[in-house]
C-alpha cells in the first residue's frame, strides 16, 4: 500500500528507482571502493542501514525520497571524484599509447602495435611508426567480432588506402597486469580507455588465430571526406588521451559508442537507435540504412562477410589484409 498523500503510479513508479540507485551504490562501493575488503564491506553495510531507516523512519514519503537522494548523491559524488590514470602497471599488448601527428596530407602515428603471436599471452613485441598519405585514403570497413552472444560483439574500424596496409584502430580497456575484462566491472571504474593502434594481421589475426573468436568484415560506404574527417576525430581523440585519461564504460564509453561519437561530431545526423546498444544488431542496421552494400540480401551479405576462415587460411605476413577482403562484397574500384 503506498504512503498516504502519494498515488499507487507514482509509488511504483518511485520504488524501482529506489532499488536501482541502491543496488548501484552498493555495487560501486564493492567495486570501486577500498581495496580493503574489510572496510568496503563497512561502508556497505553502512549504506544499506542508512537506506532502510530512512525508508522506514522519515515521514511523508517525499521527505524521504529527498534524504534518502541526498545519501546517493554522496556516493555518486565520490565516485565521479575517482581519476583516471596514465601511470600504471599496464599489461605489454597496451603498454603504449600512440601519438599522432598531422603534415599536411601526411599523418604519422607512433607506437602503432605489430606483434608476432605464437598464442594469446606468447608473442614479440614490434611497435611501429608509420605515415599514411590521407590523399590517397580510400574508405573504412568495419569488423564485427563475436566471442559469445551474437547480440554483442566487438568493433573495429580500419581505414583503407590506395597504398600500404589499413590502419586498424580498436576501442578498448586499458588492462593492468593481472587484471582480465569483465562485463559487470565494465559498467565500473576499473579499467581506462585505450585506443589500440594496429595492423591487422595483429588486432584482426589474433583473435580469429588465437583466440577463437568469429570475425565478419564489411565495407562501408561513407563517402571519402566524411571516412577523413571520422579519421581524424579519431586522432583527436586518442591524442588527448596520451594527457587527459578517461574511463572506460561498458554502456556510455566503449568500442561502438565512442565510434558513435566520432560519427556524430562530423555528421550529425545520424539517428540514435537501440541496435547501437546492442551491437550485435549494427550490421543490420548498416543494411537498412544503406552504408553498407545492399546488392544481395542481409543474410546472404552476411555469409559473405565472415572472414573467420579466410583470416586462419592467410599467413600472418604482409599478405594478411589483402587475403581477408578476396570476395568480399562491396569491393571499391
Amino acid at each position: 500500500m503506498p504512503p498516504k498523500g502519494m498515488t499507487t503510479m507514482k509509488a511504483l513508479f518511485a520504488s524501482p528507482l529506489f532499488v536501482a540507485s541502491g543496488a548501484w551504490s552498493l555495487a560501486a562501493l564493492w567495486i570501486d571502493g577500498p581495496a580493503s575488503r574489510g572496510i568496503a564491506g563497512l561502508l556497505l553495510m553502512a549504506f544499506a542501514l542508512a537506506a532502510l531507516l530512512i525508508l522506514i523512519r522519515v515521514r511523508p514519503f517525499w521527505r524521504a525520497a529527498g534524504v534518502y537522494s541526498l545519501l546517493f548523491a554522496c556516493v555518486l559524488l565520490w565516485w565521479l571524484t575517482l581519476a583516471p590514470s596514465n601511470d600504471r602497471h599496464w599489461q605489454q599488448d597496451v603498454a603504449r599509447t600512440p601519438k599522432a601527428t598531422i603534415a599536411g596530407d601526411l599523418l604519422t602515428i607512433e607506437n602503432i602495435r605489430n606483434f608476432d603471436y605464437r598464442s594469446e599471452t606468447d608473442y614479440d613485441e614490434h611497435w611501429e611508426t608509420r605515415t599514411y598519405d590521407l590523399s590517397k585514403l580510400r574508405g573504412v570497413d568495419m569488423f564485427f567480432i563475436h566471442w559469445g552472444s551474437p547480440l554483442i560483439a566487438h568493433t573495429i574500424a580500419s581505414w583503407e588506402f590506395e597504398e600500404g596496409p589499413p590502419l586498424a584502430i580498436s576501442i578498448e580497456t586499458r588492462k593492468e597486469v593481472g587484471e582480465s575484462y569483465s562485463a559487470i566491472l565494465g559498467f565500473f571504474r576499473q579499467f581506462e580507455l585505450h585506443y589500440v593502434v594496429a595492423d591487422e594481421r595483429d588486432v584482426v589475426g589474433l583473435r580469429t588465430n588465437h583466440r577463437g573468436e568469429e570475425v565478419y568484415l564489411y565495407r562501408m560506404k561513407t563517402p571519402v571526406s566524411i571516412t577523413r574527417a571520422i579519421l581524424l576525430d579519431y586522432v583527436r581523440a586518442m591524442n588527448e588521451l596520451t594527457t587527459h585519461p578517461r574511463w572506460y564504460n561498458a554502456f556510455s564509453h566503449n568500442c561502438t559508442t565512442q565510434i558513435r561519437r566520432h560519427v556524430q561530431n562530423v555528421a550529425p545526423r545520424n539517428p540514435f537507435s537501440w541496435k547501437i546498444l546492442v551491437n550485435g544488431y549494427l550490421p543490420e542496421l548498416g543494411y537498412e540504412r544503406g552504408t553498407i552494400d545492399t546488392s544481395l540480401s542481409f543474410e546472404e551479405l552476411r555469409r559473405s562477410s565472415n572472414i573467420t576462415q579466410r583470416a586462419k587460411n592467410a599467413k600472418l605476413d604482409a599478405s594478411f589484409s589483402v587475403r581477408i577482403r578476396e570476395g568480399l562484397p562491396g569491393e571499391r574500384p
